[in-house]
């Protein structure tokens, strides 16, 4: 490994993104400012009830990311813990994003957790862009069940991914 590559800072931004927002998205453009390489790592298998697949998460994502001027972001896919796959990654940092005092008391003790295991990553929480603070995957997918409109809280990819969904 060169040092070059040695120095990189890798980020990674963990999580299901059942289905990716503008929140989300809003999360990765600024992280992808602060890091060398970030890696939006879709998490297979959460204790969720998804609508989407592991496949089609990411397919959602890389579409989303392709109408992007972020040519330091990437999409990868993980089981297991966080941590293990940060590391595999010669990652330096897992990025949170921040809604809520509800959010950071999930992720302060998984923070911690994870400092526990591996004193070398660092966790970095981002607080979200106030315009998407009462935004989260599981209301929008309820919301657009419904019929109503999430036109302006999803990119248009995953709007259309909901629609076809719900058609079926």
């Amino acid at each position: 490994m060169s040092n070059q590559q040695r120095s990189e800072r890798i980020a990674v931004y963990v999580g299901s993104f059942d289905p990716l927002t503008n929140g989300h998205l809003d999360i990765v453009r600024r992280a992808a400012r602060l890091f060398d390489i970030l890696v939006v790592s879709v998490y297979a298998f959460p204790a969720k009830n998804l609508l989407f697949t592991v496949e089609e998460r990411m397919e959602l994502w890389r579409a989303v990311l392709a109408s992007e001027e972020l040519p330091n972001v990437r999409v990868d896919t993980f089981t297991g813990l966080a941590i293990d796959h940060v590391r595999a990654l010669d990652g330096h940092v897992i990025i949170k994003g921040l809604r809520s005092p509800n959010d950071f008391d999930a992720e302060f003790p998984q923070g911690l957790m994870n400092h526990k295991l591996a004193p070398e990553i660092e966790t970095v929480c981002l607080f979200t862009n106030l315009e998407q603070v009462f935004i989260s995957s599981s209301l929008l997918k309820e919301v657009a069940r419904l019929g109503g409109n999430v036109d302006d809280m999803l990119p248009r990819v995953v709007v259309q991914a909901l629609q076809k969904k719900f058609r079926q």
